[in-house]
């Protein structure tokens, strides 16, 4: 409970304060700025173990038209409505459920690392899926399940501060990740879709607790005119682990 109320906390805080920094939260300063690697307010390598404590049902035994809580308009309810994982299988598609908007919701270890000074890379393993996050000019062309993903750190603005109950302590920073050009899938596991057009934003925000304890916070938005009324917004977080005990690489089950 005092994970979930945390979780709660920061996510609605993330929104808000995100908003604010996104109007004008860079950090200034004069001559070449720092490679972002060097520039990280915060130290996100290594491994981490989800903890499902938010969205239960619809993260581990999602039925079949069960979408509760996700904003599908007419043509989005059809698709989910008549979705065959059957038929997924013989096309192929079993990995339908772990593109980029739905791949951190799969309950699962993460092993983040630096590809470089410009890139950090996610490894699941659920699915054996990995993300690059770009800083700069994001590579590559899409039309994958992860899809391209531009990746910027942003500082908060002078002032701007959020105090966690429980002692909780935010870093100073947040990372941004905006992700386009995906190959359609699906939301969760039961056939919720989203299209080629769907836009995913993160932000990535680090929590120490006063007992030691480490969590990574992600708030996520996506947005589909293809298949959602509105944004669907969700929050999702994972501990850190001091060791790859539990890693287990596995393919794609629809």
């Amino acid at each position: 409970m005092r994970s979930l109320v945390l979780v709660f906390l920061l996510s609605v805080g993330s929104v808000h304060a995100h908003a604010q920094e996104a109007r004008g939260g860079a950090r200034g300063g004069r001559g070449a700025p720092p490679a972002p690697r060097a520039a990280a307010p915060f130290d996100m390598t290594g491994y981490w173990v989800s903890i499902v404590t938010e969205d239960w049902r619809w993260r581990m035994f999602p039925n079949k038209g069960d979408y509760g809580g996700v904003p599908l308009n007419a043509e989005g309810r059809k698709i989910a409505d008549s979705w065959d994982p059957a038929k997924d299988v013989a096309a192929g598609e079993q990995c339908k459920a772990y593109g980029a908007p739905g791949i951190m919701r799969i309950p699962g270890r993460f092993h983040v690392t630096w590809q470089d000074d410009q890139a950090l890379k996610i490894e699941a393993d659920a699915g054996k899926q990995t993300r690059t996050l770009y800083f700069g000019a994001p590579q590559g062309e899409g039309g994958t399940m992860q899809g391209v993903s531009k990746a910027e750190w942003e500082f908060p603005a002078p002032g701007l501060g959020l105090a966690l109950a429980g002692g909780g302590a935010r870093g100073g920073g947040s990372l941004k990740v905006t992700t386009t050009n995906l190959r359609p899938g699906y939301l969760r596991p039961n056939g919720v879709p989203y299209s080629a057009n769907a836009k995913l934003t993160e932000y990535y925000d680090l929590v120490r607790e006063s007992n030691g304890d480490t969590y990574l916070v992600l708030t996520s938005m996506v947005d589909d005119p293809a298949y959602l009324n509105q944004t669907l917004i969700t929050a999702v977080h994972f501990k850190k682990q001091p060791d790859a005990t539990g890693w287990n690489p596995r393919p794609c089950t629809p």
